[in-house]
């Protein structure tokens, strides 16, 4: 079952479920979750490898970053895979799992985020992939609501996130055994 608003409102007042929410979300949220913004674009650089036990992935050069006293857009090239990495973080307790979906302007424009779910237990900022699958460059401004977040319970038993990832950490720094 999705959880609406108020019990959302009420984790993360009580259990910090989404930190650095904007006042727009704290206040005035849409559907069933949370709007999350863009706060750091990176390019991918080089090949990555993903094996039976070790993985490594491309190197990533930050292309631009939030801050909040100025406004600044950068420019997603076309046909061309960029990562971002969300303002807000979260801490996602045992019994919920979130899922992320790119907001609709975004796929209008042929812009699409490639997020995923989120499992119980992971702690930290959310990464998702980027790709603009039209011939034109599309202006984004750092900052903007670009992912939707819903929270979902878990029923029954679940195994908390145990991997590499936690914390939020954007590459690896070379070829890692995968636990």
């Amino acid at each position: 079952m999705v959880l609406g608003i108020q019990e959302l409102r009420e984790l993360v007042k009580s259990g910090k479920l989404v930190e650095n929410l904007s006042e727009r979300e704290l206040t005035n949220p849409e559907g069933a979750g949370f709007d999350l913004r863009i706060g750091e674009l990176y390019g991918a650089q080089g090949a990555g490898f993903l094996g039976i036990e070790e993985r490594e992935t491309p190197k990533m050069e930050l292309i631009a970053q939030y801050d909040s006293t100025k406004i600044s857009a950068v420019s997603i090239k076309s046909h061309t895979y960029y990562l971002l990495k969300t303002i807000e973080s979260v801490n996602m307790p045992d019994n919920l799992l979130a899922i992320m979906t790119p907001r609709s302007t975004l796929f209008r424009s042929g812009v699409f985020i490639f997020g995923g779910q989120v499992p119980p237990g992971y702690k930290g900022g959310l990464n998702m992939g980027l790709y603009n699958f039209r011939n034109e460059d599309f202006k984004l401004e750092m900052g903007a609501r670009v992912v939707h977040i819903m929270f979902f319970e878990v029923k029954g038993e679940s195994n908390r996130y145990r991997g590499q990832w936690q914390g939020g950490r954007v590459t690896t720094k070379e070829k890692e055994k995968q636990i």
